[in-house]
């Protein structure tokens, strides 16, 4: 079975969710590979921008942008099991 949003089909359940709701995971929750600080703080920029964006559209009466900000911000506070598990010290058993 094929899965269409808006128009578009969608291949898997994360680009599902990424076209209903029209939040990109990666830019709020980070890439599952490397990024360099340079890269980390552009997306984080664009991302601050992005959910201001919404947050006003949401204020403005938008309901759906209110709940992609709700979605959205709390992708942001979420750590990608590889970059957590990267920045674990072996051994010790804490965090780096």
């Amino acid at each position: 079975m094929r899965t269409f949003v808006a128009g578009q089909e969608a291949h898997g359940d994360i680009e599902f969710a990424e076209l209903a709701l029209g939040i990109d995971i990666d830019l709020f929750r980070g890439p599952l590979e490397f990024e360099t600080d340079g890269e980390r703080a552009a997306r984080e920029d664009a991302a601050r921008d992005i959910l201001a964006d919404l947050r006003g559209e949401a204020e403005a009466g938008d309901e759906i942008a209110g709940w992609d900000v709700l979605y959205a911000d709390a992708l942001t506070r979420t750590v990608p099991f590889l970059r957590s598990a990267r920045d674990y010290r072996s051994g010790t058993g804490e965090a780096a």
